[in-house]
């Protein structure tokens, strides 16, 4: 089942495979809820390395990041150990059923826009850190993105379902939807 803008959560607890946690819904602020592809993604990882850039005004617009991979915890603590924020593991994808989102066999190509520097940054990162993409992730290579915005009372602020792996609001949309849910 789909979200959409107004629906309200049930609460929620999720833990992080590295640590942290956070609830659904927030106790004050926003929650972005991210369901990214599988830990380890090149696509998911140019998105994210903005976000890390840019949390301090996320942080500042009292948003959480909250980031939900379909990985095991040891593939999560082996690609993502660095990220600042809850980053939660879903291997048999109960999230992904549970918020509507899908796969498509076009998720890669559509991206071929963000390909270059998917790649450019996981070869970086593999030099880095003498480890590889994962050749086989859980659940498949042919995830989409979603994004939802939740406030303090579980309401869907704003939802987004991608269309290909890198179809994801950019941190300028967040911070424009949280303004205007704040107006």
């Amino acid at each position: 089942m789909r979200l959409s803008a107004g629906d309200t959560l049930p609460a929620l607890e999720l833990v992080g495979a590295i640590g942290g946690s956070a609830s659904i819904p927030p106790a004050q602020g926003y929650v972005h809820l991210q369901l990214r592809r599988f830990s380890g993604c090149m696509v998911c990882n140019v998105h994210l390395k903005q976000v890390v850039q840019r949390l301090p005004e996320i942080t500042a617009a009292h948003v959480q990041e909250v980031v939900v991979f379909h990985s095991t915890v040891a593939e999560v603590k082996r690609y993502e150990s660095e990220l600042p924020f809850v980053v939660v593991a879903d291997p048999d994808k109960n999230l992904y059923r549970r918020f509507g989102v899908e796969r498509s066999s076009t998720a890669l190509l559509a991206a071929w826009r963000t390909l270059p520097r998917a790649v450019l940054g996981a070869a970086i990162t593999a030099i880095r850190t003498r480890r590889l993409p994962p050749l086989k992730p859980v659940g498949g290579e042919l995830g989409c993105p979603a994004d939802v915005l939740i406030d303090s009372t579980g309401r869907v602020v704003a939802v987004k379902y991608g269309t290909h792996a890198a179809d994801q609001w950019s941190v300028d949309e967040l911070l424009e939807l949280v303004d205007a849910a704040g107006s």
